[in-house]
């Protein structure tokens, strides 16, 4: 497992969370009764959807061996190393609005997306 942290205490700039995307990550840590100092927030890439890939997020308990983890606004952030290959760069972020509210991940590396923004490809 690496922890990515730049020498003055931020995170590197790899995969960033913006402060609502922290604040509802970890208040829903704490309504599962997870330990915010070890759980985080898992962000993957599965196979699936009409363009080929999309993402996927989940609270786990502690990170896997092989995963880079990354802290913002006091989440910790697992990827796996397949995952890292699709998402690096990327910037999640929560969205509360009139359409839904949810998790949105922005990634400079997606070339093309479905019409619905659930799948990608790049």
């Amino acid at each position: 497992m690496s922890t990515e942290t730049a020498p003055d205490g931020d995170p590197t700039t790899k995969i960033e969370v913006t402060p609502d995307a922290a604040d509802e990550a970890l208040a829903l840590l704490e309504s599962e009764e997870l330990d915010t100092g070890i759980a985080g927030l898992r962000l993957f890439v599965q196979q699936g959807g009409c363009a080929g890939l999309s993402y996927g997020m989940r609270f786990d308990e502690e990170p896997e061996e092989d995963d880079t983890v990354y802290e913002h606004h006091e989440l910790r952030v697992f990827v796996d190393p397949a995952s890292m290959n699709y998402i690096e760069g990327s910037v999640v972020d929560y969205e509360d609005g009139l359409q839904g509210a949810g998790f949105h991940v922005d990634n400079p590396n997606v070339v093309s997306e479905c019409g619905c923004g659930e799948s990608f490809r790049t």
